[in-house]
């Protein structure tokens, strides 16, 4: 008999142009050998060039997918993703605290292209009700600074900002360096008692990264969903990311990034 795959769970948007959101972490998932289920957030009408339209699903809708999934599949972990609004990101929590899940937690904001992916007023929300039921969040530098209170530059203060977020907000953070200046890349994976592992990486010229972060935080889940531990699974995830922008494959004119190898 085939063992049975464990199952895990994306909370996120939705992405017509499949590069980022649920569809990069379905993608993600299915190549970690996790069963990836889903609760979609927001339909967005979109490209790897920029967001025209958002369409956001009812909050009450929102946990009713999360709790069918956590009925039948129960997943061993699970991300979020784009949120958007208050009342999306109150179910999300809701849904968090009553279910148990390991949670990682991609506080996603804005999108490289601009357009705004969590309304200013759900800001607190994050910061007061999700990120402290997290077993990780996962900041880029424009997202940490909005959680810090000022700039985040990355770079050679990256540890120290990790450390800082970490201890904030109680969990676990783990601050990418892809909007740093350079071509050398330090992600800071950081616990509240001050410990860090440190993750280098070089960029890769000429590779579209758009759904990076949504990559990044669905391979660390199904690696959680796996049973590894926090360091492993963001090691092995980190790899997983590098390996898929360096092996980039070309669609309509982009080079973007490879899922499964």
């Amino acid at each position: 008999m085939p063992s049975a795959l464990p199952s895990a769970l994306s909370i996120a948007g939705s992405d017509s142009g499949a590069g980022a959101g649920i569809q990069a972490d379905l993608l993600t998932f299915a190549a970690q050998g996790v069963f990836g289920t889903t609760a979609i957030t927001c339909l967005t009408a979109q490209t790897p060039r920029g967001v025209s339209g958002v369409l956001p699903v009812p909050p009450d809708f929102v946990l009713e997918q999360c709790r069918q999934v956590a009925g039948h599949f129960h997943p061993k972990a699970l991300k979020t993703g784009m949120l958007l609004e208050v009342g999306i990101v109150e179910a999300v929590a809701r849904f968090i605290q009553e279910s148990g899940i390991p949670a990682v937690v991609d506080p996603v904001m804005v999108a490289t292209s601009g357009a705004t992916l969590l309304a200013p007023e759900a800001v607190e929300s994050v910061k007061k009700r999700l990120i402290p039921q997290a077993a990780l969040v996962t900041p880029n530098l424009d997202e940490a600074s909005i959680l810090l209170g000022r700039k985040a530059l990355g770079g050679v203060g990256a540890e120290a900002e990790a450390v800082e977020l970490a201890k904030t907000y109680g969990v676990p953070f783990l601050l990418k360096g892809g909007h740093a200046e350079g071509d050398a890349l330090i992600d800071v994976l950081a616990w509240p008692d001050g410990r860090t592992f440190v993750l280098k990486a070089r960029r890769a010229p000429g590779v579209d990264t758009h759904g990076s972060g949504c990559t990044l935080s669905a391979a660390i889940t199904a690696q959680m969903a796996l049973g590894k531990g926090l360091k492993e699974a963001v090691a092995a995830a980190h790899q997983y990311l590098q390996d898929g922008i360096h092996k980039s494959i070309e669609v309509s004119g982009l080079k973007v990034i490879r899922h499964g190898g």
